[in-house]
């Protein structure tokens, strides 16, 4: 698997950055730890002319309870002192990514940015010349549900179910200056567009509200191996609770579905009420039911819905008072 030919640009600042991917003129991608996006290159996967790396940009390696720089890498979330201490669940949840090698590489920015995986995309194009193409790389139909306009590649990010329940911001910066997204607004329903960033825009920040740190939160994910993969269904949950009675709740997921989900229409309605036995029961059950995942990366659908309705339930029943 040899990397194909392209022209690697080092920028040292932000600025520089979005100046050089506008004289691409579109043929560009920009790079941060390299760990997803070039085993894509040496299988085919959509390679671009020019590789726009990140590495330089010092101001991106912050790393703070309210702020974490996308090239923070993930290695250095999972050891932050200070995250332990005020919201453990994103070094928790950093710590169950791939594997050390991969997180001494693997970046915040580039989970969060993942590209979405799929039985008939990531595959070498010698699997998919035999097999035929598919919308998201040198074809005209998605094969998962088979049409011409939406690819449906499953998303699979470990850290953006959890920053959606932190209620957090992703800062972007492109040719016209600064903007701020909500995590929950960031991500698109397509496997191919993914996300609402431009092509020039650079995600260079998280932002997270101090009021996260007085919450409890949990991330558990389903995958074949424990020690490397994916998720095939990931689950994370926020709360807050005095006593037994819900003052903030929130609920995503990931793994099983073209974005990861988030589920305020049904935890919103639960603030007030108390944290009861039947009340976890029914809100893990009316979440697994509103999930359809698709037949395109490793177990079977009906088993990842089925283990919505687990996880929930566990990490759930973990936040009751003793």
């Amino acid at each position: 698997m040899i990397l194909p030919a392209f022209q690697y640009h080092q920028p040292q600042t932000i600025a520089e950055a979005v100046a050089i991917a506008n004289s691409c003129n579109g043929d560009f991608d920009f790079v941060s730890g390299g760990t997803d996006l070039l085993p894509n290159y040496k299988d085919r996967l959509n390679p671009r002319a020019n590789v726009i790396s990140l590495s330089g940009i010092k101001e991106l390696y912050e790393i703070s309870p309210t702020k974490i720089g996308a090239m923070a890498r993930l290695v250095d979330i999972e050891n932050s002192k200070n995250l332990h201490e005020r919201l453990p669940v994103i070094p928790h949840t950093a710590a169950q990514i791939a594997t050390p090698l991969i997180r001494e590489s693997g970046t915040v920015g580039g989970n969060i940015m993942l590209d979405t995986r799929c039985f008939y995309f990531n595959q070498t194009w010698f699997w998919r010349d035999s097999k035929d193409y598919c919308l998201k790389a040198d074809g005209d139909t998605c094969l998962v549900v088979p049409q011409e306009k939406i690819c449906y590649a499953t998303y699979s990010g470990d850290l953006a179910p959890v920053f959606m329940i932190l209620g957090t911001t992703f800062v972007l910066e492109g040719p016209d200056g600064r903007r701020e997204v909500s995590s929950q607004n960031f991500f698109t329903h397509d496997g191919i567009t993914r996300n609402v960033k431009l092509p020039e825009e650079i995600l260079t920040h998280v932002i997270i509200p101090s009021q996260a740190q007085t919450w409890r939160a949990n991330y558990m994910k389903l995958r074949v191996r424990d020690s490397m993969d994916f998720p095939v269904m990931g689950a994370a949950i926020a709360i807050e609770l005095n006593e037994r009675t819900i003052e903030y709740l929130r609920i995503a997921l990931t793994g099983v579905a073209t974005t990861p989900l988030l589920f305020d229409e049904i935890t919103d309605a639960l603030v007030g009420d108390q944290l009861t036995e039947d009340l976890i029961d029914d809100v893990s059950d009316d979440i697994m039911n509103r999930v359809t995942p698709y037949r395109n990366v490793a177990y079977s659908p009906q088993y990842r819905k089925a283990m919505i309705g687990v996880y929930l339930k566990r990490m759930l029943r973990g936040f009751l008072p003793a």
